[in-house]
């Protein structure tokens, strides 16, 4: 195991950019703003600028901010396994024809949801002091399980150096090993550099018939998936924490533990009906970051002061929760939190109680919202020491000049409008192509794309 001494290290969020393909085809089930918003008029352009928009925010507040590509779509390799052939125009028109379910998972843009790319731990966790991801294998839906293989390319192109990053394949895409990434998963530390305890929350024990799961929606993460993934980065037993997501919220739209609770250096921030055994969670937690020296802080939203529903809806703990250079605690929120009467007024409390959360941010983020994803969602966290950070590809680092790049590239490349009937259009597998390419390029990349 690594040493508890910490090193000089800091949190880089990879955020991923919405794809020129961002359509509301209403594809996750369990995700309630996702099928809400089910053949509404998507704005592609909006999307990417949005999310662009928060990212040089925050990388001109000082936050370590970097670039997650998007991916090819239609993914016209899955079309073909599936039995469609001839030329692109003849495999959309079958398959529209066929299926416009499939239709839609092959030009799916969610990987820009990169809390689902993987689960991360650093160095300071990891038995070999490396920096380990896991790739989720997303198979739950499949318009997200077709992500893995390119997700595996591009960590591997941005960490490419073994002596500092291991990147392992998605787990066996099963059932009994469904994984869903770092949006079901937390680190409590003391600083970012030093050693922590991760927080592994499951929906369901997959080998056992009898344990509590959701009756309505799918718990999208298995204990086992997570216990293989601890395994996999080498992690001291007694520094992880499994906790089971409480079904009852599963069912009320929260497929991801990242929509009810959110954690960052020695904060967890999470509504009351968060876990199963909500005493039993804070208890291990307790217990594991005692010896690390970590002063575990917890604020508990009550469900009297905001409902599970108000909390689903307006993205509150779906929010970043980012330590400040000064050391103090921002929490970025969207647009939507503001929005809600009850969860507006707990957070001016949150904020003016003297608590770790001393200011908060907020941006309009509605075309991502509206497909059922906050802040949090479009972003992977990844700690890295100095070292760690001076050996990934630096390509991808958010800088003025690389926002003002791809504020150009997305407005020249996006349409600033997108409904199904456009995705059996073989113009746009054109245009998205023709996007990427010039991408990889922008990114230095060589070799991103395989069309």
């Amino acid at each position: 195991m690594s040493s508890l001494t910490p090193e000089r290290a800091r949190e880089i969020n990879f955020d991923g950019l919405v794809g020129p393909s961002h359509n509301y085809a209403g594809l996750s089930s369990g995700n309630i703003a996702s099928k809400r918003n089910m053949q509404a008029l998507a704005n592609p352009r909006a999307a990417a600028l949005q999310g662009l928009k928060k990212m040089h925010a925050l990388a001109q507040r000082g936050f370590g901010q970097a670039v997650l590509p998007p991916q090819i779509r239609p993914d016209m390799r899955m079309l073909r396994c599936l039995g469609f052939g001839g030329s692109d125009a003849d495999m959309l028109q079958q398959c529209a024809k066929a299926s416009p379910q499939l239709l839609a998972s092959c030009w799916s843009a969610a990987s820009m949801w990169s809390a689902n790319a993987a689960t991360v731990s650093p160095a300071a966790d990891s038995g070999d002091g490396r920096t380990h991801f896991t790739v989720a294998n997303l198979g739950s839906n499949l318009h997200r399980w077709v992500e893995s293989a390119q997700t595996a390319r591009t960590l591997r192109m941005i960490f490419h150096d073994s002596q500092y990053f291991g990147v392992h394949d998605a787990l066996p895409s099963t059932l009994a090993l469904a994984d869903e990434g770092a949006a079901n998963h937390g680190r409590l530390a003391s600083t970012h550099g030093a050693a922590g305890v991760e927080l592994f929350v499951y929906g369901r024990v997959a080998f056992d018939a009898d344990a509590p799961r959701p009756r309505i929606f799918p718990a999208r993460q298995t204990f086992e998936a997570s216990s293989a993934v601890a395994r996999l980065h080498g992690l001291a037993p007694q520094r992880c924490v499994f906790a089971q997501q409480n079904p009852e919220v599963i069912d009320l739209g929260v497929f991801h533990n990242d929509v009810i609770a959110v954690a960052n250096g020695n904060v967890l921030f999470y509504h009351e009906q968060a876990f199963l055994n909500e005493a039993a969670t804070l208890r291990a937690l307790r217990q594991a970051a005692a010896p690390l020296g970590v002063d575990l802080q917890t604020l508990r939203i009550d469900a009297a002061d905001v409902a599970v529903t108000d909390a689903v809806s307006s993205y509150l703990f779906n929010s970043q929760l980012l330590t400040r250079p000064d050391g103090g605690m921002l929490l970025v929120t969207p647009q939507e939190c503001l929005d809600n009467a009850a969860v507006a007024d707990c957070l001016q409390r949150l904020i003016g109680g003297g608590g770790p959360i001393d200011e908060l941010l907020s941006f309009d983020l509605r075309q991502s919202m509206r497909n059922g994803g906050g802040p949090a969602c479009l972003r992977l966290r990844v700690v890295l020491t100095e070292a760690a950070e001076s050996a990934m590809h630096p390509g991808t680092m958010m800088t003025d000049a690389l926002y003002s790049t791809l504020t150009d590239w997305v407005e020249r490349h996006y349409r600033d409008c997108l409904t199904a009937a456009d995705l059996v259009d073989p113009g746009l597998v054109r245009e998205v192509r023709a996007a990427l390419e010039e991408l990889a390029g922008i990114l230095n990349l060589p070799g991103l794309y395989t069309f």
